[in-house]
């Protein structure tokens, strides 16, 4: 296998072209009457009235730039007011662009402690976003502000209504898709709600309970009330964080979907857990029934399995027994069994005959073995090379974050 020939970019990643859809933005995009939207890493949306605007998110610093000058084009009116949908950096990462001592920004009682937590753990966390959004985000310069923009009104659970201009508006409480802190923004008369990243940026799709670049799990069941909380208002649209879904019929369809398959999965999860069965087993069997199939370009149902799990469990898996509970990792025996086995070359070549039968993950556990002994072999790089390549082939090189994270692996091997 040539990994020379393996095409990973991101080229075929939906998720991935709409966070990139705002450069080279030139105007701004009518969602609606007096709705306007700016792309970006995060979508902006400026509602506006005869007299004021409503800005609801900021995007990132970058996305705020460009976008301020979009908007001023549509509209003189000077923004009252900022709501912002969560606590990542493509919602509030522009805000010094557009605060001004005349506006307030909005945003749940629980943004500040989830700001805290992000700056708490900043290196961490934007190790793995560069690990999986490295190429597509562009520089953490610019997203993230030069300063903190702190909310001038927090909400409660109860949200949150309000009238500017001839408008009236409703913030809602709805935890669960990304962040506890997520709101959406409810404009009644025109029955359009902008939900920011509550579905992800692709509807439709399984949620992501627990991404790979690193953040607090989210829980299912309150991702399951807020979808149900959304579809009970009957909107005819819905403006994500990076699509614009119309429809009353259609986003009552898809919404009911959603919530239910979510809800199966995690019913079938916990009475896996109740029945013994162990995590690896409920991530390799449960199904769901055809009405309920999500895709799994940004989500993946097999890993809502192991977040489900994790909610109500912890981190300790009883079938993995007994070495689960201390800080020696399996890969410690590497050496010793390089040892018995006369040195890497017969891991390797077993390697190598796994990846031949299509069992590219099994390869890529005698590697973690091999590795151990000696991580600087070529032959055991090239060889977990062509085993991750393999992967990516065989789960098709779709999901985001899966594309990312075996393009990473693949590319901290330092092959040519």
């Amino acid at each position: 296998m040539d990994g020379k020939q393996q095409d990973l970019s991101d080229r075929n990643l939906r998720a991935a072209q709409m966070v990139k859809s705002g450069q080279g933005q030139k105007e701004a995009i009518s969602r609606g009457p007096g709705i306007w939207e700016c792309r970006g890493v995060g979508n902006s949306y400026l509602v506006t009235t005869e007299g004021e605007s409503v800005l609801v998110n900021a995007g990132t610093l970058a996305d705020a730039k460009r976008g301020k000058d979009l908007f001023a084009k549509v509209s003189a009116a000077p923004i009252a007011r900022i709501v912002l949908t969560q606590s990542h950096a493509n919602q509030y990462g522009g805000l010094e662009v557009y605060k001004t001592p005349q506006n307030d920004v909005i945003a749940h009682k629980l943004y500040p402690q989830e700001r805290q937590i992000s700056e708490m753990l900043s290196q961490h966390y934007r190790r793995g976003s560069r690990r999986i959004f490295g190429g597509i985000t562009g520089r953490t310069e610019d997203m993230v502000p030069t300063a903190e923009v702190r909310p001038d009104r927090l909400i409660g659970d109860e949200g949150l209504r309000f009238s500017v201009g001839e408008r009236e508006f409703e913030v809602i409480w709805t935890p669960g898709g990304e962040t506890r802190s997520a709101v959406i923004v409810w404009l009644p008369a025109d029955r359009i709600a902008i939900v920011g990243n509550l579905f992800g940026p692709l509807f439709g799709n399984h949620p992501n309970l627990n991404t790979l670049r690193g953040d607090k799990p989210r829980s299912a069941m309150e991702f399951v009330a807020s979808v149900r909380k959304l579809r009970e208002l009957r909107p005819v649209q819905i403006l994500t964080g990076h699509e614009d879904i119309r429809g009353e019929a259609h986003v009552a369809e898809i919404t009911a979907r959603i919530a239910d398959a979510v809800e199966w999965v995690h019913d079938e999860t916990v009475k896996g857990m109740n029945a013994g069965t162990d995590l690896q087993t409920l991530m390799r069997e449960i199904r769901t029934p055809e009405a309920l199939t999500l895709t799994e370009e940004y989500g993946k149902l097999s890993w809502n399995i192991r977040a489900i799990w994790h909610e109500y469990s912890g981190w300790f898996d009883p079938a993995r027994g007994t070495t689960e509970l201390y800080g020696v990792p399996a890969e410690s025996v590497g050496p010793a069994i390089a040892e018995l086995i006369g040195g890497l070359a017969p891991l390797v070549t077993k390697a190598r005959e796994f990846v031949k039968l299509g069992q590219p993950l099994e390869a890529l556990h005698l590697l973690r073995l091999a590795a151990a002994d000696d991580a600087s072999s070529l032959e055991v790089r090239r060889a977990k090379r062509d085993a991750l390549i393999m992967l990516d082939h065989q789960t098709g090189g779709k999901n985001l974050w899966e594309r990312r994270w075996i393009s990473s692996q693949i590319a901290a091997l330092a092959l040519d």
